[in-house]
């Protein structure tokens, strides 16, 4: 017997639109990093992208358990001395939940060139349309 390798001809891009109304955002973007990463293949390969395209709508209508709401923040700089700014999660989903989104499937792909070209199949979209309906995305269930 041979061991298969996938190789990057081998590899099928898919599209699929998740819905995150009424969603919990951890388990939520697991979902989301294991479909981009490509562990719901079975041709899933560690050094390769055999992920798939995620489009995911009503990005503002997601859940959190807990205070998370008034005790998450999340921090960013502007470069400058004493340009350290913080935003808590109730405000952060009020004005961009597409970046609270997009944080938590961050934190959970690889942190390199890899996990970088990964992040970049993930399209969140606060509203329930999306631009990408020409590519024909499946639905996914999370």
């Amino acid at each position: 017997m041979k061991t298969f390798n996938t190789k990057p001809a081998d590899i099928q891009r898919e599209w699929y639109v998740v819905d995150a109304q009424g969603k919990t955002l951890g388990r939520l973007a697991s979902g989301i990093a294991r479909v981009l990463k490509g562990k719901h293949k079975p041709i899933y390969t560690p050094h390769l992208d055999t992920g798939d395209f995620v489009v995911v709508v009503n990005a503002g209508k997601v859940r959190v358990t807990g205070k998370k709401l008034d005790v998450k923040y999340y921090y960013r700089h502007s470069g400058y001395p004493g340009g350290m700014k913080k935003t808590v999660l109730r405000d952060q989903l009020e004005k961009h939940p597409d970046r609270v989104l997009k944080a938590a499937v961050w934190g959970m792909l690889p942190h390199g060139r890899l996990g970088r070209v990964m992040f970049k199949k993930l399209k969140v979209y606060k509203e329930p349309e999306h631009p990408h309906l020409a590519q024909q995305p499946r639905k996914l269930e999370v």
